[in-house]
């Protein structure tokens, strides 16, 4: 039996999984709330995607806001777009412009090490495309557990193979990165994908549902049951034992379909077809549609039946929260409709109306014929839950920073070399460290030089991208962090990684200009997780503040541990890569 807005009007106590889903009882009580009666299936699964960690930043958002507050009138110079949309946007001159971003897709990359890396690359990807951007160049950022430990080699090869399979199919130069191996990430690696794209001034999009009776269009790859709850319950929470297997919370990629998506939705920009071009990741149509309708005129209407599936047997629910890759989402006025399915249908790109925009005020979905979402879309994806978590200095920090090589334990335990062989014999043990020795095992598996405007590249400490060819014009980013300075100090220790990644592209000839983080803790339910991230944002912005570059976007992941809360290891080491410096140049230093 459909669970229809009507039937859950009319029966208010039928029991629900929301604790399944990732919902805490207050959580689902606020639902219950704001709807005036219980959700319906298909709300649930909107309601519980949409109010993740991962999509709604719950946890950090009352921190995250010292990055706008940080942010002066003259470090706004160069910027075009700033926080809150799909990638920041900074003006490099000549009427050019540079989008990029961040993001993590940790967890999935545990648990399917391959499509975990590769899905991670490819949304990045799609929230550039989505600004009006060409795609010119990727980075990753990795962190793996102890090089000795048995799955660790299952996660890496993984992982690099998944990042170098889906960035050269789509002939995107992978131009930097890190790579570090601590136990710290044993069970939590770090892989954090970025994405930087150039545009002209003119070319920039924003996304937003506006005008009633424009057209609401799906198109790209057909919505299967591959990724589903992956926000609501991979992307966020820590893994416990007794919960189903999480394999089909991993999205599955088609680089080829990308590849051609990319040149689909730059010919409909082109062709000024679109209103604008959302991307469907995290939470898939629950977001897009939400999202749009939210920042538009505020109402959207949508009937799922229209949606092009895979799997016939996916439920309303299923079909919300799938998040499939490769899919995007338009909003196109009626007049130029014929215009817009001539271009997909020139790239054999499968499209199809799923919706339309109007006044109401509501986000109203139908399936089969009968109503199962009567929501205000603001409700879901803006005004959400914000906690102010408790976070304090944890029992442990002074001992820690006390443990230095000077201290007498260390000295009794890691005696200094007295001559010539301890030396030479301590050089040789530094020189075969993974984390110091070469890394061209991994970046060779990379393109560096596809498309043929790469200036620099690994191992160089920022990558450099020719924009103009007639100007030399160009865009040069290096991304930054050390997990165990900000363990030692994360106010420090974010500091620390803006700094070198701002030394590193000055070092290549350019001038820096904005900066997009991604950060990466442990629960935000543990005082001590959340004390370090709170230590490392305000390090972050007093940082920008300082260099006068500001904070265009970014990303947070949580949950990033498996210990219990209050000891040590409870967690990764804070990881802020602070992250990626975006800057202008003629040429290489």
């Amino acid at each position: 039996m459909t669970d229809t807005v009507e039937r859950a009007a009319a029966t208010p106590d039928e029991v629900q999984p929301y604790a399944e889903l990732g919902l805490k009882p207050d959580e689902y009580q606020r639902i219950r709330d704001i709807l005036g009666r219980r959700p319906t299936a298909a709300e649930l699964a909107m309601y519980s995607v949409m109010w993740s960690e991962h999509c709604s930043y719950k946890s950090s958002k009352v921190h995250l806001s010292k990055f706008g507050k940080a942010t002066t009138d003259e470090m706004k110079e160069h910027l075009l777009v700033g926080i809150g949309e799909n990638a920041g946007v900074v003006d490099i001159g000549d009427g050019w412009a540079v989008t990029f971003k961040v993001e993590s897709h940790n967890h999935p990359s545990f648990v399917e090490p391959y499509q975990g890396a590769a899905t991670g690359v490819g949304g990045i990807v799609r929230d550039i495309i989505s600004m009006g951007a060409r795609p010119v160049a990727v980075m990753d950022q990795l962190r793996f557990g102890d090089v000795d430990h048995p799955d660790t080699a299952r996660v890496v090869h993984g992982v690099v193979s998944g990042v170098g399979g889906y960035g050269n199919s789509l002939g995107l130069p992978n131009i930097g990165g890190e790579l570090v191996f601590d136990a710290s990430y044993q069970g939590n690696p770090l892989v954090n994908a970025l994405c930087v794209g150039v545009l002209r001034h003119e070319d920039i999009h924003l996304a937003n549902a506006t005008g009633v009776g424009n057209k609401v269009v799906l198109f790209g790859a057909r919505t299967g049951g591959d990724g589903i709850g992956g926000a609501s319950i991979l992307a966020s929470e820590t893994f416990e034992d007794g919960v189903p297997a999480k394999r089909p919370s991993v999205q599955v990629g088609d680089p080829f379909m990308e590849k051609v998506l990319i040149e689909c939705c730059l010919e409909l920009f082109h062709a000024g077809v679109v209103e604008g071009i959302q991307d469907l990741g995290a939470a898939g149509i629950s977001c897009a549609t939400s999202e749009l309708a939210s920042n538009g005129d505020g109402g959207m209407h949508v009937w799922l039946d229209d949606v092009l599936l895979r799997d016939p047997t996916l439920t309303a629910g299923e079909i919300l929260m799938s998040e499939s890759q490769e899919r995007m989402m338009a909003v196109v006025t009626p007049d130029k409709l014929d215009a817009f399915l001539a271009i997909t249908g020139k790239w054999d790109v499968e499209s199809s109306v799923v919706g339309e925009v109007n006044d109401s005020g509501r986000l109203t979905i139908d399936h089969h014929g009968e109503r199962i979402v009567d929501v205000d879309p603001r409700t879901v994806a803006h005004e959400g839950p914000v906690y102010e978590r408790p976070y304090a200095r944890p029992a442990w920090q002074d001992g820690l920073a006390a443990d230095t090589l000077s201290s007498a334990d260390a000295k009794k335990h890691y005696p200094r070399p007295t001559s010539g062989d301890e030396l030479r014999r301590t050089a040789l043990k530094l020189l075969a460290s993974p984390n110091l020795a070469s890394k061209a095992w991994v970046t060779n598996q990379y393109d560096r030089f596809v498309q043929g405007n790469t200036a620099l590249a690994q191992p160089d400490d920022a990558g450099v991208v020719r924009v103009d060819e007639e100007t030399g014009l160009g865009v040069a980013i290096a991304t930054d962090a050390n997990g165990r300075y900000a363990k030692l100090d994360p106010r420090a220790g974010a500091k620390l990684a803006l700094a070198e990644a701002y030394r590193n592209v000055a070092a290549s000839g350019a001038r820096p200009l904005a900066v997009t983080d991604c950060l990466n803790f442990g629960s935000p339910e543990d005082p001590d997780s959340m004390w370090q991230l709170v230590e490392a944002v305000e390090g972050l912005a007093d940082a920008c503040r300082e260099l006068g570059v500001p904070v265009t976007g970014g990303n947070v992941s949580l949950y990033n541990g498996t210990g219990e809360p209050g000891q040590i290891d409870s967690s990764i080491h804070p990881t802020p890569w602070s992250a990626c410096s975006a800057c202008s140049t003629t040429s290489p230093a």
